[in-house]
């Protein structure tokens, strides 16, 4: 049976999450991970795509990202498929990197925006990997937070969504952020409530990866 073809709407905001097959890692070493990044660059750069945030772990890869086109699909095959084939040929591999097609859930409101924005920034925290955000190199966090990240980060837009519920931007991305700690002992809810959808901060953020 055919599958389905992905709803797309232009100016849609999507967390894109990808598994490797079988648990299997997507990235070997730091040298697959900047390619990564910078064929994710390209699409950006060739798509009009704002990439808000994005975190590269062992098996598995998360992007906040909006389309001001409806080309999400055109966007993740080429990043995903040019990645896929340079990841076999450079560590003499054949067959899938990923875990079937890429999945994406459309975010709907300001509220859910931020949890998966602090999420994203905390998987390698969860993970065990490291103890702050800030600590991981293959995120995103760390220039939203030093202000110096590429140009291709949509870093400013992202605070503007914090900024929305008043007060400096940077301060309340901080704070939300470090609120949501594994170790915080009360991890507010997004201002304004919580997701759409009314799940929790794990099921929403696709904790299960």
């Amino acid at each position: 049976m055919p599958r389905r073809p992905r709803l797309e709407e232009a100016g849609a905001i999507h967390h894109v999450f990808a598994r490797g097959i079988a648990q299997r890692e997507i990235y070997v070493d730091a040298a697959d991970r900047v390619f990564y990044l910078e064929l994710l660059e390209w699409v950006v750069d060739h798509t009009g795509w704002r990439c808000f945030a994005y975190c590269l772990m062992d098996n598995h890869v998360h992007l906040l990202v909006q389309t001001p086109e409806p080309n999400l699909g055109f966007g993740m095959h080429r990043l995903h498929g040019d990645y896929a084939r340079a990841f076999n040929r450079r560590h003499g591999r054949s067959g899938h990197v990923f875990q079937g097609r890429y999945e994406s859930r459309r975010v709907m409101d300001d509220p859910y925006f931020l949890t998966l924005a602090s999420y994203i920034a905390l998987n390698p925290v969860e993970a065990g990997v490291c103890d702050a955000p800030e600590q991981w190199p293959w995120g995103s966090h760390r220039y939203v937070i030093d202000g110096e990240g590429p140009t291709w980060l949509a870093d400013r837009e992202l605070l503007d969504h914090f900024g929305a519920w008043g007060g400096d931007p940077m301060r309340r991305y901080a704070e939300f952020v470090r609120n949501r700690l594994p170790d915080a002992h009360e991890a507010p809810a997004p201002p304004g409530g919580e997701p759409r959808d009314g799940s929790s901060r794990r099921s929403a953020s696709g904790r299960s990866l």
